[in-house]
């Protein structure tokens, strides 16, 4: 049987740091395996020595877990570099190493965990997990039931939109607001985009875990109860993000978005067209000549009609005068009416006699 675990797993495990913070130790080589340098996808095995920065972290080493409550005041950064001012962990001044399980922002106060538990944090912070931070939010000036709408909703921030989130007012400028995920800014950026500015933001719930009458800047251990609670809700979370799902009929993703954004660009063009093929009907109605074999035959058989009328118009009025055939035919039948004219002549002279 197999008893490796994942490198990254291992230093996690001994309270070290978190396994994200690993594969940074990992990659930058301040780790060695057996003495070797280590890389990313190695496996510990019992009776492996590791050595972080010339430190043995070995299973020997490995501590009791601690889940500590936090009410961050502001104007402390949440981070685990102990050389930036005013970071959490000198703040917090616990006598064994503990990370936080995600960030608040420096201007920000309220509830925040910390632990040596590196199994943990991703699957509490995974938006994927569908887990429930809590804020009370002040705003610079009245909020209205479209604010209210419109966060709840989702708003555009860093080239994506926010997910569905409950929004509730609690003031005329003061709301409390829950979420699922955690952008950068996330609640500052999506009031800035509504035109509204932050001026008070605290944390007062992560999950099961509620801040309540924990003072500013202080910190407890997670109760029996409250430990229990919290594990069970993780307990069906993945650590890894899931396999992107498959886009729905509509850009509900990125693509159908573009498919839309091409046929409106397409539309201007077929209404261009339209005119055009308006702008060759006038000059038909207006009987001037077209080109093209099909409106010379049109504009032929026009002319038969205008001599036909004309001819009838003579026949009634002026006789046109008569040349070449037209004048031989005309003498021809003035002969034959002369000639059947002298014949009847002749017969009614013979009928006298």
């Amino acid at each position: 049987m197999d008893n490796s675990i994942s490198l990254n797993k291992f230093i996690s495990d001994t309270g070290y740091c978190s396994r994200r913070e690993a594969d940074n130790l990992i990659s930058t080589g301040r780790v060695m395996l057996n003495n070797r340098p280590a890389a990313l996808g190695n496996r510990y095995k019992p009776g492996d020595t590791v050595e972080v920065d010339g430190s043995i972290i070995t299973a020997a080493k490995k501590e009791k877990r601690v889940y500590l409550a936090l009410n961050k005041p502001p104007g402390i950064t949440t981070t685990t570099e102990l050389h930036i001012k005013d970071n959490i962990i000198s703040f917090v001044n616990y006598p064994k190493r503990i990370f936080p399980i995600g960030r608040l922002d420096k201007d920000s106060e309220g509830l925040i965990l910390l632990t040596n538990d590196g199994d943990i944090i991703n699957k509490i912070l995974r938006a994927d997990n569908n887990h429930e931070k809590e804020y009370i939010v002040r705003v610079n000036k009245p909020i209205d039931n479209a604010f209210i709408h419109q966060m709840s909703s989702g708003v555009p921030i860093l080239d994506t939109r926010t997910l569905p989130c409950k929004v509730q007012p609690m003031g005329r400028q003061t709301f409390r607001i829950t979420l699922t995920q955690g952008l950068n800014r996330q609640i500052r950026r999506m009031c800035e985009h509504l035109g509204y500015a932050v001026v008070g933001l605290q944390r007062v719930r992560v999950m099961n875990i509620r801040l309540d009458k924990l003072a500013l800047g202080k910190w407890r251990y997670l109760s029996d109860a409250e430990l229990s609670a919290l594990m069970e809700s993780i307990s069906d979370s993945t650590k890894v993000q899931s396999p992107a799902k498959p886009a729905p009929r509509q850009r509900k993703g990125a693509e159908n978005r573009e498919q839309v954004d091409k046929s409106k660009a397409a539309k201007p063009a077929t209404k261009a067209t339209k005119p055009a093929s308006k702008a060759t009907k006038p000059p038909v109605k207006e009987g001037k000549p077209q080109t093209g074999k099909k409106e010379e035959k049109s504009w032929k058989r026009e002319k038969p009609a205008k001599k036909s009328t004309q001819d009838r118009k003579g026949q009634h009025t002026r006789p046109g005068k008569n040349t070449g055939k037209e004048k031989k035919n005309h003498e021809n039948k003035k002969e034959r009416r002369q000639g059947a004219e002298g014949s009847f002549k002749n017969y009614r002279s013979k009928g006298r006699r």
